[in-house]
């Protein structure tokens, strides 16, 4: 990539707090985001949802900055902000008009440190995530992702999904929460990364003066035991209301650090469609030339398909989900994909089909990099499973795949021995 991907200037704070600085004077914008190491992965068993849960009573404002105050002054200055939790971490942005950014430094800087944890609204907030939970419940694909998720890891936290189980929600206690803030929510355990229209010596001097007096922690990653990949294929059926069958086929994956997840990628492109990285979103490209599609959709077998593999620490899932349609059954679609995976083992691909692919993966790259939420949104994301320079040399690596590099690791990823294959199958009482 050139120098404009390259410029970000990084220091390390006394206390640990990782800093990422990028100057972009595009527009008059700066974003901000704060990403904690601790996501999913590090809740035990009992605890599942708790870094959501937590997420949630992060936005219920401090002393300094109540609630109200917060949703008021930042959308009346132009500004948004969310936040998100995920396998591997946790992140909070606000993307402001440069001018009036000082109130987002502030207020990070602040809920890292002084959240009330006030027992009325951790009761508000449990039943809110309560509430989520069960509208995801009755959503077929949550359901299917579900089980899928818990058969393929049947150790390793990554079996859980990011918003918990409905019962440890109900009995996750303030104590619990306000254990867990502490124990993650420190400068050691936080990357702060910030992209847009400011002077990069002045912000660092505002930074540092806001942070310095931050008690310090350590970062120290979790060693969690992984799984070992599966020896057989381990396949469900998932029974409830609906009109539509779902197919989900997960497969072990490698995690976003090893060359093979890199090839996994451009695999995935031309089996099922480029898929984007960045869940913050930035564009998307059409799968119709991916094998799949023209062998499933086009021939009427399922309504979409699409395929993805997810950057995180331990190795994850590589999935294949498609929408059965409704004149056939999903055992038709399996014999397709396993057919199409047969021939990737068996043949090797040709240079053509990989360049494509890999202009598709550079295309959607860039939709996904190209404004200043999303620049600082890769500055700290690519840091919670690697560093900066695995975004940097992130096309490079496709480029790099072969033709023999891609029927090795479909020889050795895509065995139905590796993978849980999921059926969401309607009930009969579900239909009309």
């Amino acid at each position: 990539m050139n120098n404009y991907w390259n410029n970000v200037d990084k220091i390390t704070l006394d206390n640990g707090l990782t800093i990422l600085l990028k100057e972009i004077h595009t527009a008059p914008l700066i974003s901000q985001w704060v990403w904690y190491r601790v996501g999913s992965r590090n809740e035990q068993a009992g605890k599942t949802g708790i870094s959501h849960f937590l997420e949630h009573l992060q936005f219920k404002g401090t002393p300094k900055y109540p609630h109200q105050f917060l949703d008021h002054a930042i959308s009346r200055d132009g500004g948004i902000w969310n936040a998100m939790t995920y396998l591997d971490w946790t992140t909070y942005f606000e993307t402001m008009p440069a001018d009036k950014i000082d109130l987002s430094l502030e207020l990070e800087v602040d809920r890292m440190v002084n959240n009330q944890f006030k027992p009325e609204e951790i009761e508000s907030e449990r039943t809110v995530i309560l509430s989520e939970r069960e509208g995801n419940e009755n959503e077929p694909t949550f359901r299917l992702s579900e089980a899928v998720q818990k058969a393929a890891f049947p150790g390793h936290p990554y079996q859980h999904e990011v918003i918990g189980e409905s019962e440890d929600i109900r009995t996750i206690s303030r104590d619990d929460l306000i254990q867990h803030y502490r124990e993650n929510y420190h400068p050691g355990n936080a990357v702060l990364a910030l992209a847009g229209d400011f002077n990069v010596a002045e912000m660092q001097s505002k930074l540092k003066q806001l942070y310095e007096n931050v008690t310090a922690g350590a970062y120290q990653p979790q060693a969690i035991h992984r799984d070992e990949p599966p020896e057989k294929e381990t396949r469900i059926v998932v029974e409830g209301p609906g009109e539509t069958t779902f197919l989900d086929i997960s497969y072990r994956a490698p995690c976003a650090i090893e060359e093979d997840f890199f090839t996994l990628t451009v695999l995935d492109s031309i089996l099922s469609g480029p898929s984007s990285l960045n869940m913050f979103g930035g564009g998307s490209i059409s799968n119709k030339t991916s094998r799949l599609y023209q062998q499933l959709v086009e021939k009427d077998l399922a309504v979409s398909i699409s395929g993805g593999v997810t950057a995180t620490i331990d190795p994850y899932l590589f999935g294949i989900s498609a929408t059965i349609h409704p004149a056939h059954t999903p055992e038709e679609s399996i014999r397709v994909i396993d057919e199409q995976i047969r021939r990737l083992q068996e043949e090797k691909v040709k240079m053509e089909e990989i360049q494509r692919a890999v202009k598709q993966a550079r295309a959607l790259f860039s939709y996904g990099s190209e404004n200043i939420t999303n620049q600082a949104f890769w500055m700290g994301y690519a840091n919670m499973f690697a560093d900066y320079d695995w975004f940097i040399n992130y096309i490079q690596q496709l480029e790099q795949v072969s033709a023999e590099e891609l029927q090795r690791v479909a020889q050795i990823y895509l065995q139905p021995s590796r993978r849980v294959v999921g059926i969401y199958q309607p009930t009969s009482a579900g239909r009309q």
